[in-house]
């Protein structure tokens, strides 16, 4: 163990005596930490964004859609859920909780005192804000009675209430769907961008209303949400829902669904998938950089171990082994892969926030530990096969010829 403190001693001592040259050898390294930090903070810190987006939905939430094959998208078909598969959902199927039909009613436009504007327009129920997570900061959401008596009266989103101009106070004014007037009963909280498009950019009205107002279309452009009543029983529900979906929409044995079933938490684990997939492409196209800075730090020690040729041969008359050589050169390789990385570590986590920072709606950038630690750990490994030869040189000079080096 001293040995070895020693030989770290002598390479910090080495480095230091040469601070410009280390730096500029240590550059490489640092760049291609930072480049690569820099990267994984972005997408991380969007990958944890969208996570916690969908981990809104809740670990027994389930979602029915419409699924349209390639082939059939070709041929102009569309498919789509009826109002019997909401029934079915809600009365036939055992184990379901909570069922929430979420229908997009086709409006030319959301107007209030002569201004138009297009904001998402959603015919649900009152059971919505239970099974997606989104509750109102003001007023109140849709109740069962709206549904029952179809009264005319919306919630709405912050982004529809910016682009309408309506008071700061909107509760109680009339806005235009389409032909249809409804009264502001409430205000959505806050939810921001995701993916690039607005969460608040919407209008939220009964169910029934909007069934109406589609001319009661027998298959409109729906999902449902519905919740397992028993967490434990989320996959055997999905399983009973696609039998019962495949039945109502009398799909042969062999054919293909035309129809999906997501639990919540899937949601969550393709998107992580994906988003590892991209950060380790992304990460290891930057990592290039890092070979590129491991050459450089083999070239400078190979100078080295030429220029301190008489120092070697000093320290083996003077009873240095050619481990203690080898040690000391690999340690001085391995300081300057590492010092480089850990400057590019924090280097590229500033990067990081300040490009975040820039982009307007953009989430935080975030660092896991465990990234740090294989940036570092890889940074000083890259040294240290790139030292190997430099320090195998030293290590295997006669030191009587080194000491005759001039």
């Amino acid at each position: 163990m001293y040995a070895f403190l020693e030989a770290f001693r002598a390479a910090l001592t080495s480095l230091m005596a040469h601070r410009m040259r280390s730096f500029l050898t240590t550059l490489g390294i640092l760049i291609g930490t930072a480049s690569v930090i820099a990267v994984v903070s972005l997408v991380q810190g969007f990958s944890r964004s969208i996570s916690d987006q969908f981990a809104d939905l809740g670990s027994n939430t389930l979602t029915l859609q419409a699924y349209t094959s390639f082939a059939d998208a070709s041929l102009g078909k569309e498919n789509r859920l009826s109002f019997d598969d909401v029934d079915l959902l809600r009365y036939r199927i055992s184990g379901v909780g909570d069922v929430v039909p979420m229908m997009a009613v086709p409006a030319t436009g959301v107007g209030f005192r002569g201004r138009t504007a297009l904001p998402q327009v959603i015919a649900t129920t009152a059971d919505f804000t239970v099974v997606r997570g989104l509750y109102t900061q003001d007023g109140r959401f849709i109740v069962d009675s709206d549904d029952k008596s179809r009264r005319r009266v919306a919630v709405v989103g912050t982004k529809a209430i910016e682009d309408l101009e309506l008071p700061e106070d909107p509760i109680g004014e009339y806005i235009r769907v389409g032909t249809e007037w409804f009264k502001v009963v409430g205000v959505l909280e806050k939810r921001g961008e995701l993916l690039g498009f607005s969460q608040d950019n919407l209008v939220i009205i009964p169910f029934d209303v909007g069934r109406a107002m589609t001319g009661n279309e027998v298959r409109p452009r729906m999902s449902v949400s519905f919740t397992a009543t028993d967490i434990e029983d989320v996959e055997p529900l999905r399983e009973r829902v696609k039998r019962a979906i495949r039945t109502a929409h009398k799909i042969r044995p062999g054919e293909d669904d035309d129809f999906r079933v997501e639990a919540a938490d899937s949601f969550v684990k393709q998107f992580e998938q994906i988003t590892g997939t991209a950060t380790a492409v992304v990460a290891g196209v930057v990592s290039i950089s890092l070979l590129v800075g491991g050459i450089g730090i083999m070239n400078i020690m190979l100078v080295s171990v030429t220029e301190r040729t008489r120092e070697i041969g000093i320290l083996k008359a003077l009873g240095a082994t050619r481990r203690d050589i080898l040690v000391q050169f690999l340690l001085e390789a391995g300081l300057l892969a590492l010092l480089g990385g850990l400057i590019g570590i924090a280097l590229g986590y500033g990067a990081g926030i300040a490009v975040a920072s820039a982009i307007p709606n953009f989430p935080p950038a975030q660092v896991p530990l465990w990234v740090v630690a294989a940036a570092a750990g890889f940074s000083a490994l890259v040294g240290v096969v790139f030292g190997i030869m430099p320090a195998s040189k030293a290590a295997g000079l006669d030191p009587i010829e080194a000491l005759r080096y001039e």
